[in-house]
């Protein structure tokens, strides 16, 4: 059982190097994220493997704690209205203030890539869309971002929220599993990113997603990031915030679901 004091090790390490909030109502997601970390990492327990962080254990498995209790809630087309408002209106609208020049979308965030291949999907099947918009997709783990790159899922996987037409269009059957094909994996560009890191280098996109990360963050982390994903904009830029994100100052789209641009 994880006590108090373990517990508090991991909420500022989580704190510092993400800036994520662990509520202390919900400890029982450390035993359940940290279990298979510590059984990877040869640990017996998550109480073994805090303990060797609290006694100095190398960077890398610092950051492995931090990533399991990261870890985002991944699944296709999550709010369905969603994907479709931003693939029959948004980027249309966006590819036509464009004009020549492609569309750049940031998926941040992006786990296992469920959410950001939802969107692939989509465009590819829009006729004249897809070849006007480039895709970036980050998140935090390396780990989220191999199987990502993969695009291999379980069965259960799919299931969750995957229509069947899309399945049997996009995908190929590998043992248990199945893969995306390789048209769609290659619309994608990937990259690990903190969002608590500066990112003014990154460059500015005209449509940022981030979707149920911000009521993660603790209150300093989360203006900071609110912050980041402003300046990320560039100017008539769109932001996807998840249904039940906080949105700051951000100005809604209409009656778009979740569609939020900079306040005027």
């Amino acid at each position: 059982m994880i006590d108090e004091v373990d517990r508090e090790f991991l909420s500022a390490l989580c704190l510092a190097r993400a800036g994520l909030r662990l509520d202390a109502d919900k400890s029982y997601l450390i035993e359940s994220r940290l279990g298979p970390v510590a059984r990877r990492e040869g640990y017996m327990s998550p109480e073994a493997f805090i303990g060797a962080l609290r006694e100095g254990a190398d960077e890398r498995l610092s950051w492995a704690a931090v990533e399991a209790m990261a870890l985002p809630e991944s699944e296709f087309f999550r709010d369905r209205d969603v994907f479709h408002h931003v693939v029959e209106a948004v980027l249309p609208a966006l590819a036509t203030a464009r004009r020549d020049q492609p569309v750049r979308v940031w998926c941040n965030a992006c786990g296992t890539g469920q959410e950001v291949y939802s969107l692939a999907m989509l465009l590819a099947d829009a006729p004249g869309l897809a070849g006007q918009v480039e895709i970036y997709a980050s998140d935090l783990s390396a780990r989220c971002l191999e199987k990502a790159q993969a695009g291999v899922y379980s069965q259960f996987e799919v299931q969750r929220g995957l229509p069947a037409r899309m399945l049997v269009r996009h995908f190929e059957k590998r043992g248990e599993s199945f893969q995306l094909s390789p048209r769609i994996r290659q619309m994608l560009r990937w990259r690990r990113v903190n969002l608590m890191d500066d990112l003014s280098a990154f460059g500015q996109f005209d449509l940022v997603l981030c979707r149920s990360l911000l009521g993660q963050l603790a209150p300093d982390a989360l203006s900071h990031v609110l912050g980041q994903l402003k300046g990320a904009l560039a100017p008539g830029g769109r932001l996807v915030l998840g249904l039940k994100d906080p949105t700051g100052d951000l100005a809604p789209v209409g009656a778009a679901p979740g569609v939020f641009a900079l306040a005027a």
